[in-house]
């Protein structure tokens, strides 16, 4: 019996970039033998013409979807609004992929093979062995790191990649973590979902992935972003 799969894509200004993301990604989910793939677009209001594209792609594909908001409040509220969308149209297995082909969507397949061998989320990595990053500065490789550093010290956590936005759920945690108290809105909120989860004694799971900067687009990464970690990891540690 085939499983219900949901891709959650959250998007603002990615229309150089949406149609390859949807074409690889159901390209790479149709060699999932058991797999009953969708893929859910996330878009806050866009004014590149993201949602536009979006909607001509649902028309033409029943297995895609998108979800409107009016309100561009970051990164956080756009995946619970999508997760909320894709629980209810009964997934199995939710993912979360950036919309700009820094993760590869041929590794999809891969993280649910993690899940199938027992992981309850299965996290695209940077940096575990055999995980890589291409094409970033020296910069961003050291802020990136020191990210992932800072926040498994003070949150005491076993992962190696904590702000990383590749991953796959099964149903079970994200109905188990009480994502309707969550407040993180920018890349914090990967770290506060991972947090949650090993909390509540789930198996998390890192898969080695080659993460690549964005061709076309801009970054979203903004100092509001850089400082809402800095503060809400301190806090989560003290949340119980």
């Amino acid at each position: 019996m085939s499983r219900s799969i949901w891709l959650v894509i959250p998007t603002f200004n990615e229309a150089g970039n949406i149609e390859r993301a949807i074409a690889a990604a159901r390209a790479a989910l149709a060699e999932v033998a058991d797999a009953d793939p969708h893929v859910l677009i996330v878009d806050d209001s866009s004014p590149d013409g993201t949602g536009e594209i979006a909607d001509r792609l649902a028309a033409a594909q029943p297995a895609i979807e998108v979800l409107h908001r009016t309100v561009r409040e970051g990164l956080g509220p756009a995946y619970l609004a999508g997760f909320a969308r894709a629980l209810e149209r009964g997934a199995e297995l939710v993912f979360e992929m950036d919309a700009d082909l820094s993760h590869d969507p041929a590794d999809l397949p891969r993280l649910i093979a993690a899940i199938d061998a027992g992981a309850d989320l299965a996290l695209g990595s940077r940096y575990v062995d055999g995980g890589a990053v291409v094409e970033w500065g020296l910069l961003r490789r050291l802020i990136s790191r020191s990210a992932c550093l800072y926040a498994r010290t003070v949150l005491g956590l076993p992962v190696r990649d904590l702000t990383g936005g590749f991953k796959c759920f099964r149903r079970a945690v994200l109905e188990t973590i009480d994502l309707s108290t969550v407040r993180s809105h920018g890349y914090v909120f990967q770290i506060e979902l991972t947090l949650r989860a090993v909390r509540r004694g789930f198996r998390v799971v890192e898969v080695p992935i080659t993460f690549r900067d964005r061709e076309r687009g801009k970054s979203k990464m903004s100092t509001r972003i850089a400082i809402e970690a800095a503060w809400r990891v301190p806090q989560l540690r003290a949340r119980r």
